[in-house]
C-alpha cells in the first residue's frame, strides 16, 4: 500500500462492537484473568500486554505504528510534547561524562537544555553550523555518544546532507538522531538517509489544527527498547486521548503537507526580490543555499518559508 494508504488503514483491531472508526482506549490500567497472569506481566518488561496506560495503550500503540510505518522505522515510543521527545532521546543515551554534538540551529528549548541543563549533569555539548557539515569531524570526541539535528531547521529552514553527517556518525559509532518535524514523513524519512532515531513535536504539522500535544521517536527496535524504559520510568508517556486525535489527524497528513506546499512555494515565489525584504527562504527556491540537497532527500519544500524585512537591517533592528 501507499503511504496515505497505510495512515489511513492501519488500525487497532476491530473489537466485537464493529466500530467503523478506529476505538479510544481511555483507561489508566487494565485487567487480567488470573493474579498470575497479571504477576506475570509486571515480572517481565518483554511481555507484549498492556499493564498501565503509562507503559503501553492500545491507542498510543496505534499511533506509534503509523509513524513507524511511514518513517520506515522497526519501532517507537511516544511522548506527552516534542520536548518530551527530545528530552527523553538524549537522556536516555547520555551519562556524565559523555559529550552530546549538535547543529546549532535547532529549535530554542533544546538549545536551553543543550547549554543549560545537560551540563548540569556532566554532559558537554558542541555547535557545527548546518551550512558546514565538513567541521562535525574535528569535533569528535572519544566520549561523544549521540549527533543531533534538525532539517529542515526550526525557523531558520537551514538543510544539511543528511547522508554525508551520516557517515561520520557510523565511522565513530555516534548514534544519530534527526528531528524530523519541519518535514513529517509525507516529505521526508531521514532513515532511508542512515538516521538511527528519528523524532516528531507531533503538535505540528502532525496534528496541523493546534488541538493538542505530543511527541513521537522511531528507529532501530535496540534504541527504541531503552527509551521505552526511560519514558516508562519517568513518566511522560503521550496520553490516550491525545494519541487518537493524532492517529486520525495522520489520515489527512499528506493531503495537508502536499497543499502546504504548494502554497508556500507560492508564497515564496511571488515574495522573492520583493523590494522591502532582504532575502526570502524555502528549501525548493532554487535560490536557497542547499537547494539541491533539499530536492533530493525531500519531496517538496514543506509548509514553512522564511525572510528578513530591510528596515530592520537599516534600523540595525532584529525579531526574536
Amino acid at each position: 500500500m501507499r503511504p496515505e494508504t497505510l495512515a489511513i488503514r492501519t488500525q487497532t483491531d476491530r473489537t466485537g462492537e464493529k466500530e467503523h472508526s478506529t476505538p479510544l482506549f481511555l483507561t489508566s490500567s487494565f485487567v487480567y484473568d488470573s493474579a498470575e497472569d497479571m504477576a506475570a506481566a509486571f515480572a517481565d518488561d518483554s511481555l507484549d500486554v498492556n499493564i498501565y496506560s503509562r507503559f503501553s495503550n492500545p491507542t498510543v500503540d496505534e499511533f506509534i505504528k503509523k509513524v513507524c510505518l511511514l518513517e520506515g522505522a522497526e519501532d517507537g515510543i511516544a511522548t506527552a510534547t516534542g520536548m518530551a521527545a527530545v528530552f527523553s532521546s538524549f537522556m536516555t543515551f547520555l551519562s556524565s561524562g559523555d559529550h552530546i554534538i549538535s547543529a546549532s540551529a535547532v529549535f530554542g528549548s533544546t538549545h536551553t537544555i543543550l547549554t543549560k541543563y545537560l551540563p548540569k549533569w556532566g554532559i558537554s555539548y558542541s555547535y557545527f553550523d548546518l551550512n558546514k557539515p565538513e567541521s562535525i569531524e574535528s569535533l569528535v570526541q572519544k566520549n561523544t555518544r549521540v549527533l543531533y539535528v534538525e532539517t529542515p531547521s526550526n525557523p531558520g529552514l537551514d538543510i544539511i546532507d543528511l547522508e554525508v553527517v551520516s557517515k561520520v556518525c557510523k565511522a565513530h559509532n555516534i548514534i544519530f538522531i534527526v528531528d524530523n518535524c519541519f518535514a513529517t514523513p509525507a516529505v521526508q524519512q531521514p532513515i532511508l538517509y542512515g538516521a538511527d532515531l528519528v523524532l516528531h513535536s507531533a503538535t505540528k504539522f502532525m496534528d496541523g489544527q493546534g488541538r493538542m500535544l505530543g511527541g513521537v521517536v522511531v528507529g532501530k527496535k535496540e534504541l527504541i527498547q531503552q527509551m521505552y524504559l526511560f519514558v516508562r520510568n519517568t513518566g511522560p508517556s503521550l496520553s490516550p486521548f491525545n494519541a487518537w486525535v493524532l492517529t486520525k489527524s495522520l489520515e489527512t497528513l499528506f493531503v495537508r503537507m502536499e497543499k502546504h506546499a504548494q502554497n508556500a512555494l507560492h508564497i515564496a515565489k511571488q515574495l522573492e526580490g520583493h523590494p522591502s525584504l532582504n532575502w526570502v527562504k524555502y528549501p525548493f527556491l532554487s535560490s536557497h543555499p542547499r537547494y539541491e540537497i533539499a530536492t533530493r532527500q525531500m519531496s517538496n519544500g514543506g509548509g514553512i518559508l522564511t525572510f528578513e524585512l530591510s528596515f530592520l537591517r537599516r534600523n540595525g533592528l532584529r525579531l526574536g
